[in-house]
């Protein structure tokens, strides 16, 4: 039998233009027919929950979403109603599922698209041990041909993109030619776009928040990745932490994807629709963005969600301007108390515009361009 490399296999299902040359099925819808992975926000562990969702889509109306990492076995045999709940607002917003066994994927990916979301991205990047217990996460790059099998499988089962967000290599498997390997095997399988986390992980050694900084970044790697698979679609992802660093990877990759910089201040995402966009709205003020939670936030009151859950997604918003630290105090210390409501958001917002008319060397205090 004739063994191929994952670079010859990518050259054999992908035809010149990057279109698949297998028959047509629902699976095989393209990804730049209706979504962009210009700019991403990236899933987020306890964070990119769907309240946090929704307030970065007060802010952006183009960056591309991403939930938390769901696992297979959280939507087969958990609370699947609450691990795949989002507002129709979200959108176009993509569900991360962890796993590593095809037939349990292919049913999530199903799920995951009859429940209305927009891509279905596979977790091959996260290092932790409880993930490389359940055998997904980053130790999946170690097996490529079975990362193949999982996103045909979604592929075949979801008639929306399937992505995968992977690191550029594991422990002492981190040469480019591993990754280039890795990439065209599993494009054989149907991916299209690839997010690249541009560090290796360790496997062992390092805790995950270790794993987020101590490898060092290689951008050169994913800008080679798009220059030899020119046909897939490259999003950068690492160390991203404001615009202008966005737009310089921007000449060399198709898109990018910033965390925890977009979580700590979300008012980052208000230059994105114009920068990368086109987009001619008016920048929406941090005072705006808080009256656009109220609602919201009462509607979640009503159903029984603690404020608390709600606006520990918001203690950021005022991130490097006046008012900033009366705007969080108030928050973490009176969003906790029994029966707090939205009343207790407004309190907050007095305080810290308050605080910003006061300071005499700020004209545009609640205001950030990005």
């Amino acid at each position: 039998m004739t063994t191929f490399t994952g670079t010859q296999l990518a050259t054999q299902r992908i035809g010149c233009h990057g279109r698949s040359l297998k028959p047509a099925k629902a699976g095989d819808t393209l990804i730049s027919n209706h979504l962009t992975h210009r700019f991403a926000v990236a899933p987020m562990l306890d964070w990119t929950d769907r309240h946090c969702r929704y307030l970065l889509r007060l802010i952006s109306r183009h960056a591309l979403l991403y939930t938390e990492m769901v696992t297979t076995g959280a939507i087969l045999k958990g609370d699947r109603a609450r691990f795949l709940a989002h507002d129709d607002s979200e959108h176009p917003v993509a569900l991360q599922l962890g796993g590593s066994d095809p037939a349990a994927l292919a049913e999530c990916a199903r799920i995951g698209a009859d429940a209305g979301y927009d891509e279905i991205n596979l977790n091959v990047g996260c290092p932790s041990d409880r993930v490389q217990s359940g055998r997904f996460g980053a130790c999946l790059m170690a097996e490529p041909e079975l990362v193949a099998e999982c996103v045909s499988a979604m592929h075949n089962a979801a008639a929306i993109p399937v992505t995968v967000k992977t690191r550029i290599g594991i422990d002492q498997t981190d040469s480019y030619a591993s990754l280039a390997d890795f990439v065209g095997t599993v494009t054989a399988g149907g991916c299209e776009t690839f997010v690249i986390h541009a560090r290796k992980a360790y496997l062992q050694g390092l805790s995950p928040k270790e794993n987020r900084s101590v490898p060092p970044l290689k951008y050169d790697y994913a800008y080679r990745i798009k220059r030899q698979f020119p046909q897939l679609e490259i999003v950068l992802n690492g160390g991203i932490n404001d615009l202008d660093a966005a737009a310089t990877h921007l000449a060399q990759v198709d898109g990018v994807m910033l965390g925890r910089a977009v979580y700590h201040d979300p008012c980052l995402l208000t230059g994105v629709d114009r920068r990368f966009f086109n987009a001619t709205l008016a920048i929406p003020e941090r005072g705006e963005i808080v009256r656009q939670m109220l609602p919201y936030i009462d509607r979640e009151l009503m159903a029984g969600t603690p404020l608390k859950h709600i606006t520990r997604h918001m203690l950021g918003l005022f991130q490097g301007v006046p008012g900033a630290r009366h705007w969080r105090r108030h928050l973490s210390t009176h969003a906790c108390s029994a029966g707090a409501g939205s009343e207790v958001v407004l309190e907050a917002l007095q305080k810290a515009t308050r605080t910003a008319r006061e300071n005499p060397a700020t004209t545009e205090y609640y205001q950030h361009h990005g």
